[in-house]
């Protein structure tokens, strides 16, 4: 498997706000203030805490694509985000295990506007590759 590094955890929120004041009273610092992503129609803010980075998500609309995610599973973490040196190796690798990409590429401004797609597994749920 080419070499897959962890870049985040994706934690789903209702109120970033709310999220954001709980998670710094845990300890955590913002490294990235909540910026907007018009794409996924989502809020989105970056904390650290002990070298974990987490990345709150939090839908704008109806339409955001985690708003079916956020009625079904409400406050919690979502997807484990990866970062690799060989993109089409790791996304070659993971479809041919079990992996199934359910969107394309699409550039994330959360992430300085890299490109991403979102990956699912019927045994661990959702990742996220960075490309």
């Amino acid at each position: 498997m080419a070499s897959l590094k962890v870049h985040h955890i994706g934690y789903l929120v209702k109120k970033i706000d709310k999220a954001i004041a709980s998670f710094t009273g845990l300890g955590y610092q913002i490294t990235q203030h909540t910026l907007r992503d018009d794409i996924r129609k989502v809020d989105i803010c970056f904390l650290e805490k002990d070298g974990y980075r987490i990345e709150l998500v939090s839908p704008v609309s109806e339409d955001s694509v985690v708003t079916g995610l956020m009625k079904k599973y409400k406050n919690s973490p979502y997807h484990i985000c990866y970062e690799t040196e060989d993109y089409e190796s790791a996304y070659e690798e993971l479809t041919a295990n079990g992996f199934i990409a359910i969107d394309t590429l699409t550039p994330a401004p959360a992430l300085q506007n890299k490109e991403v797609v979102f990956l699912t597994n019927a045994s661990m749920g959702m990742i996220e590759l960075i490309k």
